[in-house]
């Protein structure tokens, strides 16, 4: 008994507000994969499935899946084939490249891709000034890191330096495409910041 008193005491850890916040932020994404444990789906077929819920057409490849959840190009295509072959996604093949695979949600997907309500009660139990300062601290501290690791930034179209809107509705400038209404506000993996 002493031994461990010394031994903790010895080795104790000194925690700066960084290592706090990394410790808060890690607490919380292990609370919020936490409410999928009686689900039938693992954490990263939930994170691949709110993944898809969110993505426009042009990101929802296996490759852009994975970069968004920081994960292997082989382990999510292995977790997107899993979740087809239960019914909870659709492959689909391009028409002009028979090599590239998409992937949408289906109906039976959907329910699960809209998991975490217990966290998003508690962020929207906060006051809107705390809310904003929390939005606009996580956002940068998530472009840092993306930077440093030369990662994605992923984003959604109409904050996207390539979105326009035109008498036909809203572009894509970069792909030269018409975008559907909805697509403006889906994560897009071209996005560039305005």
């Amino acid at each position: 008994m002493v031994i461990a008193i010394v031994m903790s005491t010895r080795y104790q850890i000194t925690m700066t507000r960084s290592d706090n916040i990394r410790s808060l932020i890690n607490r919380l994404a292990r609370l919020d994969a936490a409410e999928t444990w009686e689900s039938p789906l693992n954490p990263a077929q939930i994170g691949a499935l709110e993944y898809l819920a969110r993505a426009n057409r042009f990101s929802r490849s296996p490759s852009h899946v994975a970069d968004y959840l920081g994960t292997t190009r082989g382990t999510m295509s292995q977790t997107l084939k899993s979740l087809a072959r239960r019914g909870f996604v659709e492959e689909r093949r391009s028409e002009t490249d028979k090599r590239s695979i998409s992937y949408e949600l289906t109906g039976a997907g959907r329910p699960f891709a809209s998991r975490g309500r217990d966290l998003i009660e508690a962020i929207e139990a906060l006051p809107e000034t705390e809310r904003a300062g929390l939005d606009a601290a996580l956002s940068d501290l998530l472009a840092f890191q993306l930077r440093r690791g030369g990662m994605r930034q992923f984003g959604v179209c109409r904050a996207c330096t390539h979105h326009r809107v035109t008498q036909d509705g809203p572009f894509c400038a970069l792909l030269a495409l018409k975008l559907l209404p909805e697509e403006v506000d889906q994560i897009c993996h071209e996005q560039e910041a305005a």
